[in-house]
């Protein structure tokens, strides 16, 4: 296909100095092709030209277009707080067997879920922590673990009763998971077992296989190490599943402010 002959091209060093015309010219041309939308969700302080060919500066509209492809079932590249991610709506079945086929991604290893408020956390958990705990780290780069409830889609993550659950602090991300009215499952813009992504060039070659992409411009943590994963489902305790990029910050909470002890998981 024609993407394959161009996807060689840096588009990250193109989109610098007077190339930067070119890159987005590229990119049109690339996503025409490949009927996938790419839509660059500039920030308010942005100097840049409303009117400027090719950038999309209205974020109602571009929160329109993701919610109406992840209705529709397709998977959409989007930023978060940490580094860029895939989703799809969780209670879609058949989108979230298409997101493990984009990445590549082992049938066993779960997805999280992303939901817009703390109160959403309640439909689909079993949350045995207080209300508090939730506040003091969310939203953030922090991906809690509880058991699930019925409410979630049996099919996402069938072979496990507990689920990791997301509130990014990134403002469009919250959003759209408002706008969608249910929650999304939440995995790296990457193909599985190689680096996490930081700007939309780096996972290109997943382009062809995604419905929108949201450029949200390069994501300030360039550690890649994504959220901190940390499971609350045993009351009272709590156990490090991924250090992430948060960790320090986490365990002080969890600790110092409400005395939850490491899980060794022994009796």
């Amino acid at each position: 296909m024609a993407f394959s002959v161009k996807r060689g091209l840096n588009l990250k060093a193109l989109r610098g100095g007077h190339n930067s015309a070119v890159a987005r010219r590229l990119e049109a041309k690339m996503c025409k092709e490949m009927k996938t939308k790419l839509l660059r969700l500039l920030p308010l302080t942005s100097s840049r030209p409303a009117s400027h060919q090719g950038i999309q500066t209205d974020g109602t509209e571009i929160l329109n277009c993701a919610v109406k492809a992840l209705k529709d079932g397709h998977i959409v590249a989007v930023p978060t707080d940490t580094i860029y991610g895939l989703a799809c709506l969780a209670q879609n079945s058949e989108a979230v067997r298409k997101i493990y086929d984009v990445k590549g991604r082992n049938g066993h290893k779960p997805l999280a879920i992303c939901v817009g408020e703390i109160q959403d956390i309640y439909k689909f958990c079993k949350v045995k922590v207080k209300e508090e705990l939730l506040g003091d780290l969310l939203p953030g780069p922090v991906t809690l673990v509880f058991e699930r409830s019925e409410a979630l889609n049996t099919d996402l993550n069938p072979f496990t009763s507990l689920v990791g659950v997301r509130i990014p602090n990134h403002a469009f991300m919250r959003r759209l998971c408002q706008m969608c009215g249910e929650p999304l499952a939440l995995t790296s813009a990457n193909i599985s077992s190689q680096t996490s992504t930081v700007e939309v060039c780096e996972f290109q070659e997943l382009w062809p296989k995604l419905s929108v992409v949201v450029d949200g411009g390069p994501i300030g943590d360039e550690s890649r190490l994504g959220s901190t994963v940390i499971d609350l489902s045993v009351l009272g305790k709590y156990r490090v599943i991924r250090p992430g990029c948060a960790l320090s910050s986490t365990l002080d909470v969890l600790e110092s402010k409400y005395g939850l002890s490491e899980d060794s998981g022994e009796e």
